[in-house]
């Protein structure tokens, strides 16, 4: 993501949204512990408004409802934003193709929803400054007569915006699109078109929403799971009415009633087998689509522009983006089953990678071993059941009310969350008379947001000595609470930085974040590692690195025995291995050629591999190897060596791990240099 500080080189317009009437916030200091609010839920008699499911639009239901006066309750049976809700785009966009539909098809609907959701894009943006920031993205033309029909339809987003245009999109020339994304495909090249949208940090925001619930009064608890529905007679209609759940404490096994005179589904992807659990004939709304991303090294997209591709080779849009310091491409759009553990798989990555080859430079090398961290979100699109082609389905969102008042929210996207949650609650205050004020969550500051400010970093580095890239860092991921995180840093006995020891090198993660995770209901390593902080996102070998680390803070918090803190360890590794790229990454590495290798070979051929790696690195570099071919007198030219190390290298970062090693010691060439007794 762009730099926060860095935004007034765009001259951005960002539009104050101002909230319905002010409202109080309930809890200044520390949040009620998870366990409180269990008991909460457990021992409250009946709350107004239960919603089930921890994303972005249940967080949003619970905080509109609450904000509302409506005495509220909210569970999740993972963690907040643990499904689609953490694995997006990371933009908060209106939808530029959305907007190109609703013109070539005359479709009301589809302009209706870029502009509603244009309108949320501002109140985002303002709401949570910290975690948000417009980016500009470039459009590339490689065709004259696309320059006029793609400047119309853009010009077209700025003037829906209207004033809550961010700023105006604008034409470059092929030298200036250069200049700008030297890495852009030259041949052919005409131009560039550059518009705006909104990017964010997806599930800090998500999370930012429920402590934002939580400070109003909500009964919030991850790890909640919702085993049945509750339900009574009416005594004056004579209908089975829905009034709670039978819930779980999914960490303790224990079993207790939530009452609520109101129950919201609020499950994306799982919508349907919540409305299963009201009415076991009710006919399924929902089709999941599976969208999967990668991330790549930082230096593959400028730092403040990303790239659209608008016409992939098989119709699909493909997003390039600068976040985190890194590079997001993405996404894809399929047809999938729900599950809780969405897989990327191979097919997914190389078809993206194909299409980021297409718009670079040949000049630039565009590898599989870059994809650092890859991942598939399961979009919850409201669909006719018998419909294949989700591509053509919009991203509107149905409100239904069954028979038995249980309300389900399907279908939207991320950046209309927050009008999503209001007209969830406004049905659900008409279908069960609740009373309740006004909807008050446009302006409605997030946690974090308040009292941030683009140079609050510096504070963090004069007040606490913290290095500038870390204090950025916390700046833009707790906003105004990036001070209370300062005060859990340690002392790292050096000159420089005084406090703030990071749980990997490369990244700006320190240990304190590991102990302000569990104020944010933190329970699990996956929680730290992939929603806490983003590390499992950005780099999959990084978060495990740094595992053994956060798992032994959090055992020391929670009195985790060592069996705990060994399965601990063990779920966040499959997580990686499964559900953020590891596995894809590890086969590319196994299958990409047959070691033939008996295993005195192998024992011998790892010997070897030691005698290179003097410095017990894990991995041997050209500099290794000459190294040790000097020692043995045998002479071979540079090139050559560079060439045979070149083929195994998977990861094509000059680093050969001893897998690959293997597979250098397997081919016929070998023999050269590798008989070293």
């Amino acid at each position: 993501m762009m730099a926060i500080q860095d935004l007034h080189t765009y001259e951005v317009n960002i539009t104050y949204v101002e909230a319905a009437e002010p409202v109080r916030q309930v809890i200044d200091n520390e949040l009620p512990s998870r366990e409180a609010q269990l008991m909460t839920l457990e021992n409250t008699k009946e709350f107004d408004v239960l919603v089930i499911g921890g994303g972005a639009t249940g967080c949003g239901c619970a905080l509109d409802a609450v904000s509302r006066g409506l005495k509220t309750a909210l569970v999740e049976r993972d963690d907040f934003a643990s499904g689609t809700s953490s694995r997006s785009t990371k933009l908060i966009h209106g939808g530029v193709r959305y907007l190109q539909k609703a013109i070539m098809r005359l479709d009301l609907e589809q302009y209706k929803l870029v502009k509603e959701a244009l309108h949320e894009r501002a109140n985002l943006l303002e709401i949570a400054p910290h975690l948000s920031a417009p980016l500009p993205i470039m459009l590339p033309v490689y065709k004259w007569w696309q320059l006029p029909y793609y400047w119309v339809g853009i010009k077209a987003y700025d003037l829906v915006a209207g004033s809550q245009c961010l700023k105006s999109s604008y034409v470059l020339s092929k030298s200036k699109a250069l200049g700008l994304f030297p890495m852009l495909r030259k041949d052919k090249l005409v131009g560039a078109i550059v518009y705006y949208d909104g990017q964010h940090n997806d599930a800090r925001m998500n999370l930012a929403i429920a402590l934002t619930a939580a400070r109003y009064g909500a009964a919030t608890a991850n790890y909640t799971e919702v085993v049945s529905l509750l339900k009574k007679t009416d005594p004056e209609s004579g209908k089975t009415r829905v009034c709670g759940a039978r819930c779980k404490d999914v960490l303790t096994g224990k079993e207790f009633d939530v009452n609520a005179k109101c129950v919201i589904n609020a499950t994306g992807p799982f919508t349907d087998s919540l409305r299963k659990m009201d009415d076991q004939e009710v006919t399924n709304i929902c089709q999941p689509s599976a969208g999967v991303h990668i991330v790549m090294p930082g230096y593959y997209s400028p730092d403040n522009m990303g790239l659209l591709d608008p016409a992939t080779s098989d119709g699909r849009v493909i997003f390039f983006l600068p976040w985190e310091k890194m590079t997001i491409a993405g996404t894809t759009d399929t047809p999938t089953d729900v599950t809780h553990h969405p897989i990327p798989t191979e097919e997914d990555i190389n078809f993206i990678l194909t299409e980021v080859r297409n718009y670079l430079s040949s000049d630039v090398e565009v590898r599989r071993g870059d994809v650092l961290a890859a991942w598939s979100g399961i979009r919850p699109l409201v669909t006719d059941p018998n419909s294949k082609d989700t591509q053509s389905i919009s991203r509107n969102h149905v409100v239904d009310v069954s028979e038995s008042g249980f309300v389900t929210i399907a279908g939207g996207k991320w950046t209309t969350y927050r009008s999503m949650a209001e007209d969830t609650l406004e049905a659900a205050i008409r279908a069960h008379n609740l009373k309740a004020g006004p909807c008050k969550t446009v302006g409605l500051v997030l946690e974090g947001g308040k009292d941030w400010t683009p140079t609050l970093y510096i504070r963090l580095v004069q007040d606490y000595g913290l290095e500038s890239e870390v204090a950025q860092h916390l700046a833009s991921a707790y906003g105004d609470k990036a001070f209370e995180v300062a005060k859990l840093a340690k002392v790292t006995g050096k000159r420089w930085p005084i406090v703030g020891k990071r749980l990997v090198s490369e990244f700006p993660y320190i240990e304190a974040e590991v102990k302000y995770a569990m104020k944010e209901y933190a329970c699990t390593a996956v929680d730290v590692i992939s929603r806490r902080t983003r590390l499992a996102f950005l780099n999959v070998q990084a978060a495990e690195e740094a595992l053994p680390r956060i798992v032994d803070i959090m055992g020391k918090e929670l009195n985790w025995n060592e069996e705990k803190k060994k399965e601990e360890l063990e779920n966040a590794k499959k997580f990686l291995y499964y559900e953020m790229g590891y596995k894809a990454r590890s086969e590319q590495l196994t299958d990409r050629s047959e070691i033939n290798l008996t295993p005195s070979d192998v024992d011998r051929y790892k010997k070897r591999f030691h005698t290179f790696d003097k410095e017990k690195k894990g991995f041997i570099t050209i500099l290794d190897v000459q190294r040790v071919l000097e020692n043995i007198n045998v002479q071979m030219d540079s090139n050559t060596l560079h060439e045979i190390l070149n083929e195994v290298d998977l990861n094509k970062n000059g680093q050969v791990e001893l897998n690959e090693f293997l597979q250098v010691s397997s081919f016929p060439i070998s023999f050269i240099f590798f008989d070293i007794k």
